[in-house]
């Protein structure tokens, strides 16, 4: 009966540690809970902008009348970040492909 009494008492603790392991990891994950909430609705959101793309083309072209110069600045800072983003991919493929060969 020894045995069984030290079975019984080594579960009884494992189950608390158990316990107490949980309860930290409900702690931890509790601090994600707003940003994953915040990336959800993020995605979400996207979705709905994927789905419907009529609303972006609607909201440019109000910005075009409502604020001419602000879309223009806008439009302007778009392209030469556009253009900055495709010289760096194409310098980072050249590069890559160098370094294989």
């Amino acid at each position: 009966m020894n045995r069984l009494a030290e079975i019984r008492a080594r579960r009884g603790h494992l189950m608390a540690r158990a316990s107490v392991q949980r309860d930290r990891i409900g702690v931890l994950l509790h601090a994600w809970e707003a940003p994953l909430a915040l990336a959800d609705k993020s995605v979400a959101a996207v979705r709905c902008v994927r789905r419907n793309p009529q609303w972006i083309v609607g909201a440019v072209v109000l910005l075009a009348v409502l604020r001419p110069r602000r879309a223009y600045n806008w439009a302007r800072n778009g392209l030469i970040a556009w253009r900055a983003w495709r010289w760096f991919s194409r310098s980072l493929r050249d590069f890559a492909s160098r370094s294989t060969a």
